[in-house]
């Protein structure tokens, strides 16, 4: 896989289907609502000529049954691989475990075919907005992770302490330190994280995910 990015940030949609007249509809119908197309005939084509770190917002139309390496498939190398992708199935031969099964993976629409020009663009568009608020909540998480790591281990115990809601005094006898150094430790804590409260501080944590600072 490629590894240089797309220096362009508009956004793209991948169309990846071994069926030559679906890819050529395809590109028309969506490069009608002004987005750029760029089309595959396989999986292993797409997957040698797309950057993992797209800086743009983008979104895959998957057809689900292909020769070699299936829509499925290609789904769990993209996650193994960790490239951050909006998937939209497309098939003529779906059954609800298929579906569900592609959903729970983080696909975000399933069609069937035959299906309406406006139920597939819909779903792109779909798509590319949920992408980039997936592109918005990693800035921010990086962001945050950032953050954190300006400060001292001192600190970082005390954010700890502290988005649990326990009050300064409590804070200064877990550390063993007087109430003074606590209250200097939380107000530098507060400074590098650049938090307006502790409610602030406290949703910064919880975006981590382990509700832990380290």
């Amino acid at each position: 896989m490629k590894k240089e990015p797309n220096k362009s940030k508009r956004p793209v949609v991948y169309v990846v289907d071994d069926d030559p007249s679906v890819r050529k509809s395809l590109k028309r119908l969506i490069e009608s609502i002004d987005l750029e197309v760029k089309t595959f005939s396989s999986a292993n084509e797409f997957m040698d000529n797309i950057s993992i770190n797209e800086p743009g917002p983008s979104c895959l139309v998957l057809d689900v049954r292909m020769p070699g390496i299936s829509g499925l498939q290609l789904q769990e190398e993209l996650k193994r691989l960790g490239h951050l992708i909006a998937i939209i199935f497309i098939t003529g031969y779906g059954n609800v475990p298929m579906t569900v099964q592609a959903l729970k993976k983080g696909a975000v629409d399933f069609l069937l075919k035959p299906y309406e020009d406006q139920e597939l663009l819909d779903a792109v568009q779909e798509a590319i907005n949920t992408h980039k608020q997936w592109i918005r909540n990693g800035n921010e998480l990086f962001n945050i992770k950032k953050k954190i790591a300006t400060l001292t281990d001192r600190e970082k115990e005390v954010m700890s302490l502290v988005v649990t809601g326990i009050p300064n005094k409590q804070v200064a006898s877990k550390l063993g330190v007087t109430l003074a150094t606590a209250k200097v430790h939380r107000g530098r804590v507060m400074e590098k994280m650049q938090a307006e409260s502790l409610a602030h501080l406290v949703r910064m944590v919880d975006k981590l995910g382990t509700g832990k600072v380290v």
